[in-house]
């Protein structure tokens, strides 16, 4: 969800169109590229990036950024954007050039550095020293072949082959904000190969949750092994239109978060999106830190994390990540392994062993369900019938004292005694 407020910054004044879903509204006003940085504060503030980037910026790891493409000439991400394939490629028509408006920002809530002296101007990313890998496999809702996209078959697949493409081509986080109402066994398959290549993969949780308890899932983010992202307020509450299910995992801001778009310009918007590209950030410090950590344990971590700790719901998760006790976390954890180790433990390089290579074969028991509801409903007849008869047992008892008592009823009194015994 994009379409908040648009600043088109040039030197140092700017138009602002606002754009909400019902219509566009147009505003004017001052907009200085350090207002920019400013107006992230509270959403770093919130992650606690400042502490985490005293022990890592994400320096070394790549992020595959699956979306509808990234300007890698924006100010603010200049040199850290590899373009990657693009797999929509046929569904726009010859000639027209990608929008690239939704992959841009949220590349640069992961991996933006900002420009300018210091680059303290700009936009800053999570982890402003990662490099992004942009994969195209949506498109902007506003290009021509927006709805060939999403009905022509050919373009099924294109998810579970972005994933493959990002893992073949280095990337250790992929950032998937992006949703649909049902999963492809190709996207399965995909997502299996990349935790298998060690990659964290970081998904929107969506944005139907408005005014349901339950919200629909969203896939890939419910599909097992993806972290499952939620979007917060700045109060750290359950943003409304957030999905609620049981997929989350954690949370993350995601309304009036401020991010790049193509062209040097600036947007902030709403949506989990946005949440799942701050998430996506903080994996890759975690990666950079510990690059042999496993997909599990960054979870693990992640779900750690949250300064105010209380019980799992489905509407944030275990909570709003914070970077810095992610990072510590993940210290400790880095420490152990994510599988067992010692006597009779199976290694998961090799093949899993057959069950007749030490052991007598295990012997199958086939049973005979049309037996078994034979004897039963035999059994059953049976014990309707005694029953039956200890009814009928107990009304003949009954009616036989009746008839006792009605005859003992019917005799006539005794003689008293005459005389006494002298």
């Amino acid at each position: 969800m994009l379409t908040a407020l648009r600043r088109k910054v040039l030197a140092a004044s700017a138009a602002a169109l606002l754009a909400p879903p019902a219509g566009a509204f147009l505003a004017t006003g001052p907009a200085r590229a350090d207002d920019v940085r400013l107006s992230q504060q509270d959403v770093l503030r919130t992650l606690d990036v400042d502490d985490a980037w005293r022990l890592t910026r994400g320096r070394g790891v790549t992020v595959a950024v699956l979306d509808s493409g990234v300007d890698p000439d924006h100010r603010d991400l200049a040199g850290s954007v590899v373009t990657g394939r693009d797999f929509t490629v046929g569904a726009n028509p010859r000639g027209v050039q990608p929008v690239r408006l939704h992959g841009t920002y949220m590349a640069s809530l992961i991996a933006g550095h900002g420009h300018g002296p210091g680059g303290a101007d700009g936009i800053i990313g999570i982890a402003p020293e990662a490099k992004v890998l942009s994969v195209r496999v949506i498109l902007e809702d506003e290009e021509p072949g927006f709805r060939t996209f999403n009905s022509d078959t050919r373009y099924e697949a294109v998810v579970a082959k972005g994933i493959r493409y990002a893992v073949d081509h280095g990337a250790k986080v992929i950032n998937l904000s992006l949703s649909k109402d049902m999963p492809t066994k190709d996207e399965r398959t995909a997502i299996r190969y990349a935790i298998s290549k060690g990659v964290v993969l970081v998904a929107a949780a969506g944005n139907d949750g408005a005014g349901k308890r339950t919200a629909p899932y969203s896939y890939p983010a419910s599909i097992p092994g993806v972290i499952s992202v939620a979007a917060v307020t700045s109060t750290l509450r359950r943003a409304s239109f957030s999905n609620r299910n049981s997929s989350v995992m954690v949370a993350a801001p995601g309304v009036d978060v401020l991010g790049a778009g193509p062209g040097d310009e600036y947007w902030v918007g709403r949506g989990t999106s946005q949440a799942t590209a701050l998430v996506s950030g903080v994996a890759a410090l975690i990666k950079s830190r510990y690059p042999r950590m496993s997909p599990a344990l960054v979870a693990q971590a992640l779900t750690s994390s949250p300064a105010r700790r209380g019980p799992y719901n489905t509407g944030t998760g275990f909570g709003v990540v914070n970077a810095h006790r992610a990072l510590s976390v993940a210290a400790t954890l880095a420490r152990h392994s994510a599988t067992a180790s010692g006597a009779g433990v199976q290694s998961p390089s090799r093949p899993v062993r057959s069950a007749t290579d030490d052991h007598d074969p295990i012997v199958v028991v086939q049973r005979d369900t049309g037996a078994i509801l034979l004897y039963g409903g035999i059994a059953l007849g049976a014990f309707a019938g005694s029953g039956a008869g200890l009814a009928v047992l107990l009304v003949l008892t009954r009616r036989a004292r009746r008839r006792q008592r009605e005859e003992d009823d019917a005799l006539p009194p005794a003689p008293w005694p005459t005389g006494l015994p002298t």
